[in-house]
């Protein structure tokens, strides 16, 4: 099978195997892990921050962060189709009794002069108090769209400005950085609080970092075990995270292509309608005549392509680690062929 539904289908590879199996190991509840104790340090050094925490997933690394930054009854500043609204299980009401102010951002991004009409005045009784603005880079429901670094700074000045914390759902951060030729030192100096996903696009079997000052990151991690999210001898995942880091990086730009190619082939066909501009690796595009999406779906796994029906018209298409070039060639042959 040719799996594009996710970035989060890879495998780890043979190297990145070998380095989990030579990972050193100790307890890491106990700070005494040395393979986590290197990938946090690794990540927040890469970043230019003061500290990070190793969690078991990007849902984990957010919502421990929201909790951080805000007290009950507060409100959450994000764009209506963020992963933070969207898929993690209404956890901002549910673990930080938080609520939130949707913005109908450009697939996913909001502006400085959005967020600024969306902050409640802090005398205002009868309204939640706003502590927290979550961006999302790349945004996943904007079709893997990226942020205009110029934009964040200028949401940056809002967020100063107002006294709030600037928080950056960096799940496919990477990705980002790739294709807009940016670094890490960038948005760590930007944000307040940064979580980056290993196990998307870096290839990584299983984890997040989460970002942030020494304070920040103490507090993290009393919330982490709140959470059930301490882990003991997790090293052999910490060693896949720093093997990703040091070789998975780059590469992300192939994926890139193979996206452009696969999106080429299908806005020639008469059954795809609207595609949202493909920047990185997720294509999301709407079917149309021939077609509903689950068939369209279903008439791709015959071919042992398996893609995402995110609607009956819309579908959702993610090139990862595990997709190469002749599996591109097998995907065209086969869209050319429906």
């Amino acid at each position: 099978m040719i799996d594009f539904r996710s970035d989060t289908v890879t495998r780890p590879t043979a190297a990145m195997r070998n380095a989990m199996h030579l990972a050193p190991l100790g307890d890491d509840v106990f700070g005494e892990d040395p393979t986590i104790n290197a990938l946090e340090a690794k990540t927040a050094a890469l970043f230019g921050m003061e500290a990070a925490i190793f969690c078991p997933s990007g849902t984990m690394t957010n919502q421990i962060a929201i909790k951080c930054h805000t007290q009950p009854g507060d409100e959450v500043i994000c764009d209506q189709l963020s992963h933070i609204y969207q898929y993690e299980g209404g956890g901002i009401a549910f673990n930080s009794g938080a609520s939130v102010r949707l913005l109908q951002g450009n697939r996913g991004r909001l502006t400085a002069a959005q967020v600024k009409d969306g902050i409640n005045n802090p005398n205002d009784i009868h309204k939640p108090v706003t502590s927290l603005v979550s961006l999302e880079n790349t945004a996943n429901r904007g079709g893997g769209s990226c942020y205009d670094f110029e934009e964040i700074h200028r949401i940056k000045a809002v967020c100063q400005e107002h006294n709030l914390p600037l928080h950056l759902d960096g799940a496919r951060l990477f990705n980002a950085l790739v294709a807009k030729k940016e670094t890490p030192l960038q948005y760590g100096q930007v944000f307040d609080s940064i979580s980056v996903c290993l196990s998307k696009g870096l290839g990584a079997p299983v984890g997040s970092v989460l970002l942030g000052k020494h304070d920040f990151i103490r507090k993290a991690r009393r919330i982490r075990k709140a959470f059930g999210g301490g882990m003991r001898q997790a090293g052999m995942l910490a060693a896949a995270g720093i093997y990703a880091l040091d070789n998975h990086v780059e590469r992300l730009e192939q994926d890139h292509q193979h996206a452009q190619a696969i999106a080429a082939a299908l806005v020639k066909k008469d059954f795809i309608g609207e595609m949202l501009p493909v920047e990185t690796n997720i294509l999301i595009f709407e079917v149309k005549e021939r077609f509903t999406a689950p068939q369209l779906s279903a008439a791709l796994k015959q071919q042992n392509i398996l893609v995402t029906a995110i609607s009956p018209v819309q579908m959702r298409l993610v090139v990862h680690l595990d997709i190469q070039p002749a599996m591109v060639q097998q995907t065209i042959n086969a869209i050319e062929h429906l």
